[in-house]
């Protein structure tokens, strides 16, 4: 299995598989691509022509570059053509039935030492290699959308997938100019699993009108650094391909209540409103989301005559302005028995803030001048425990923990899967580490208590990294 990776074959010619195919042809390999449908086959090299055609027009690439790049793939309609690759790369329908009589059939066709993968985002490898002769040549090579911008590939290892078949497999992978990272066959790999909590906290903050979907949008994309808003995200996506790989996930764990479905994103699947590309999902398009309404410039007047800061807590006359551990600003002020401006993490120009519903406007307007002053917009939602980047980003961080422990990759590549895969500010362990594994903690557990779900529950590897971290402080 130690050849050299001449000849790829890619079986599939939509969006995924005739993005494969350019990578691998831009890179210089020879590309066969197969599709039952020799008019797809057309279709998808047409399109191609026109994407390179594009970038030569952009002065991006050269006009020898595209010729010798489309030159290289060759559409094949006879399954048994693909006996000369070294690696054939499946993009066929997301179906494990499929998936399983596909891989026994090139089985038959390939020779032993021919990798045979595929870009599965769900399927299990493990299942799709079951039953085919010499399975340890089966692994996952799963690519993002569109395949040749992102840079991430996942390789995934099934039971019995070889160590030498995940080097050759990353080595291809870095030729071609990927990032490979490394991880065992789970639900979801690494990013779809580790991804959960982004859509799913918002499909929860939604549920419970906590802020209108721009709002909720504006809070992780202005304040806690994310590329794009999950609601904004699911309708690029599509609602019913990230309902699916929800469900997918869910199920496959057993309905573990973490992956839990939003009722509210079902509804918009069962209606078609499926996003962008049927015109209207969470937000109508082309239009997109509407303006967000931050709260308006407070005068003067109200700036408060004493201002103390500590370090999560500033306190501004009687009002305390504290940055959420999972309390609600109502539990907090009742406990300390002062009105209470509960403030969510920030790393720009925009805040999230709660308020007690027992605050006197006077007061919660000095935390507002306060935090105008520190050139924050500011975003009132209701009374939410964790608030909207907090809780987010403790799950994410919870969810990569528990990868991590349950050795579906490293430290490292989950780090850069989530970092490459869907463009995080920062991987969410290093993201752990930064905020403190105690603090992550002690959200988690507030919000478990608050909720009395399982949902929330932190697993042992950040309880031990929290234990940890007390030790070395004390």
């Amino acid at each position: 299995m130690s050849q050299p990776i001449q000849t790829v074959a890619v079986i599939g010619s939509g969006t995924m598989g005739a993005g494969i195919a350019e990578v691998a042809a831009m890179a210089g390999q020879q590309v066969l691509l197969h599709d039952i449908s020799a008019e797809a086959m057309t279709r998808a090299l047409d399109a191609l022509r026109q994407r390179l055609e594009a970038r030569v027009a952009r002065g991006k690439l050269s006009t020898d570059a595209c010729e010798q790049g489309l030159a290289r793939i060759v559409a094949v309609t006879d399954l048994a053509a693909l006996a000369a690759a070294d690696l054939v790369i499946e993009a066929a329908a997301e179906n494990l039935e499929i998936k399983k009589a596909l891989f026994s059939q090139l089985a038959e066709i390939c020779p032993p030492q021919t990798l045979l993968t595929s870009n599965t985002s769900s399927i299990s490898i493990t299942a799709i290699a079951a039953g085919v002769k010499h399975p340890e040549r089966v692994a996952g090579l799963h690519f993002f959308n569109p395949a040749p911008v992102m840079k991430l590939v996942e390789v995934v290892s099934g039971v019995v997938t070889s160590d030498e078949v995940v080097t050759q497999l990353s080595q291809c992978v870095l030729a071609w100019g990927k990032q490979p990272v490394h991880c065992q066959s789970t639900p979801g790999f690494i990013v779809n699993r580790v991804a959960r909590p982004f859509y799913a906290e918002a499909w929860r903050a939604l549920e419970e009108q906590v802020a209108a979907p721009e709002a909720i949008d504006t809070a992780l994309r202005e304040a806690g650094g994310f590329p794009m808003g999950p609601l904004a995200l699911t309708d690029l996506i599509g609602q019913d391909v990230n309902f699916a790989v929800t469900c997918s996930v869910f199920n496959a764990f057993w309905q573990e209540r973490r992956f839990l479905p939003s009722l509210m994103q079902q509804e918009l699947v069962l209606a078609g409103r499926l996003g962008k590309k049927t015109g209207q999902g969470v937000y109508p398009w082309p239009t997109g989301a509407a303006e967000v309404a931050f709260y308006p410039v407070v005068p003067a007047h109200r700036q408060a005559s004493i201002v103390q800061k500590e370090r999560d807590v500033v306190t501004l006359d009687d009002v305390l302005l504290m940055e959420t551990n999972g309390e609600t600003a109502q539990a907090a002020a009742t406990r300390l028995q002062r009105p209470v401006v509960m403030m969510d993490r920030s790393e720009g120009a925009v805040v999230v803030i709660a308020i007690a519903a027992g605050n006197r406007l006077e007061a919660t307007e000095k935390a507002i001048y306060w935090l105008q002053q520190q050139g924050k917009k500011v975003l009132l939602v209701a009374d939410y425990p964790g608030l909207l980047v907090w809780r987010t980003v403790a799950m994410l961080v919870n969810e990569a923990l528990d990868a991590l422990q349950k050795g579906v990759a490293s430290e490292e590549d989950i780090n850069t899967a989530m970092r490459l895969g869907v463009n995080y500010p920062r991987g969410p362990l290093a993201w752990g580490e930064q905020l403190g594994w105690q603090r992550v903690l002690g959200l988690l557990e507030t919000l478990q208590r608050h909720y009395g779900e399982e949902r929330y529950r932190p697993c042992s590897l950040l309880r031990q990294r929290a234990l940890l971290e007390s030790s070395y402080e004390s």
